[in-house]
């Protein structure tokens, strides 16, 4: 999706789920600045001045500022994980992006439906 991401994630002793998603987000911040700064990106000036905003407005980051402070974690430990899996599959679906959800270039139905995707999922 163009907005938002979803993730299963597991940690393990001695890690919690917070500690992956703030590296998660370190790392990735890093990357996405990174490919905008170097790379050719059309809306590069946008792109820059919006995260500069988002960094001076929050205060929590020192030149550009990507993700937001919030995360919205759901323990999947008594759900049903699949049903979770499916509705993240379907979710570029249900916006209209794609006609079926291994079509998303960006997401891991792919590799559920057989394929290898972008990203390295382990399905299991």
């Amino acid at each position: 999706m163009s907005n938002h991401i979803h993730l299963i994630v597991k940690a393990r002793e001695p890690y919690r789920i917070s500690d992956i998603l703030r590296d998660f987000k370190k790392h990735t911040s890093k990357k996405m600045q990174e490919a905008i700064l170097t790379g050719p990106e059309s809306r590069k000036e946008w792109l820059l001045d919006k995260f500069a905003f988002e960094a001076k407005k929050t205060g929590r980051a020192d030149f550009y500022k990507i993700w937001r402070d919030d995360n919205y974690a759901i323990d999947l430990s008594h759900l049903d994980v699949m049903g979770k899996v499916s509705y993240i599959h379907l979710n570029p679906v249900r916006a209209g992006l794609v006609e079926t959800p291994d079509h998303y270039l960006f997401r891991s139905a792919i590799d559920y439906a057989g394929g290898k995707g972008l990203m390295n999922v382990v399905v299991g």
